[in-house]
């Protein structure tokens, strides 16, 4: 039985293409249970997800909230028809999977559903190296490449939300011919940078890569030209650069190097002219940022039904 003093009980889920991760706990220093699961079919991974909830649950007391920060792209608009289900993806089986509907047939409880990156940005905000900002970007460059932002004290949605890692790039082909690996756009940014976009191209993965190979600083210009593009369209306190590719502790120089080159003294400021590498940053919280997030969402979804 929980103790009316305990603190609230959160679920989390980190849902990723190759993975999930679900934790439950009040904060990033009182986690009391964590499990993970290969993504298989939605049925048989969201049923592993429930099932560690209510194990949980037996043992520690009802949950106050879930946040279920997931790949998409998805409907994180609660007033949408579609919402909480995962939009047309490369993932196969998912498509159109109803992931939030799964969850509340089981739970009674408030539920928040959004990106992953919206969902690590949120963690970063709350626990990591964005702490005290009100607009910022969170990038995740690995296996998939996609951004959260936190724009004005809240996070972006819009249209849908967005979707950095589908932008197009320029891509000179006489200096790489790969033709890209998105399924959609081919030599979008997801198509050129990527964790998969790299082992197609070189043969390996990112990961098995001596650090000066000629992937890299290709690879840091793709990121550059991103991420300048991002600076001059939403004008971020600060840009956190994770995943796989994007934690490499090689890689954050070139990127943060590139990225001044192509703002090319536009932007006047202290952070891109002098401080770059305070400005374009690898996570606070490691490769937890997803998971912390998540139970940032359930608290936040907590809060507004309170």
């Amino acid at each position: 039985m929980t103790n009316i003093n305990e603190p609230p009980l959160y679920g989390a889920i980190e849902g990723g293409g190759t993975k999930f991760v679900c934790a439950i706990g009040a904060g990033p220093n009182a986690i009391r249970a964590e499990a993970r699961f290969t993504t298989s079919t939605p049925e048989e991974t969201m049923g592993q997800v429930v099932k560690f909830f209510q194990q949980q649950e037996e043992k520690s007391g009802k949950l106050s909230a879930i946040g279920f920060a997931c790949f998409g792209p998805l409907d994180p608009n609660p007033a949408s028809p579609t919402y909480g289900r995962i939009l047309p993806t490369p993932k196969p089986g998912w498509t159109n999977a109803d992931v939030v509907g799964m969850l509340r047939r089981e739970f009674d409880v408030p539920i928040a559903f959004d990106t992953d990156v919206n969902g690590a940005a949120l963690g970063e905000w709350r626990w990591g190296k964005a702490q005290g900002l009100r607009t910022f970007i969170y990038l995740t460059v690995g296996t998939g490449v996609g951004g959260g932002a936190y724009v004005e004290g809240n996070l972006l949605h819009g249209l849908i939300h967005p979707e950095m890692g589908h932008i197009p790039l320029r891509h000179d082909l006489e200096k790489d011919p790969f033709e890209g690996a998105c399924p959609f756009h081919g030599d979008c940014f997801e198509g050129l940078a990527s964790g998969v976009a790299l082992e197609r191209r070189w043969g390996m993965r990112g990961s098995q890569l001596d650090p000066e190979h000629i992937a890299w600083d290709l690879e840091a210009g793709y990121i550059a030209q991103a991420l300048a593009s991002y600076t001059m369209t939403l004008s971020p306190q600060r840009i956190i650069v994770g995943g796989g590719v994007g934690s490499l502790g090689h890689l954050l120089p070139r990127v943060q190097n590139q990225t001044r080159e192509y703002i090319n003294g536009y932007i006047q400021s202290p952070a891109i002219l002098e401080n770059i590498e305070s400005y374009i940053v690898n996570p606070g919280l490691g490769n937890r940022s997803g998971v912390l997030g998540a139970l940032a969402l359930a608290a936040q979804a907590r809060g507004r039904q309170a």
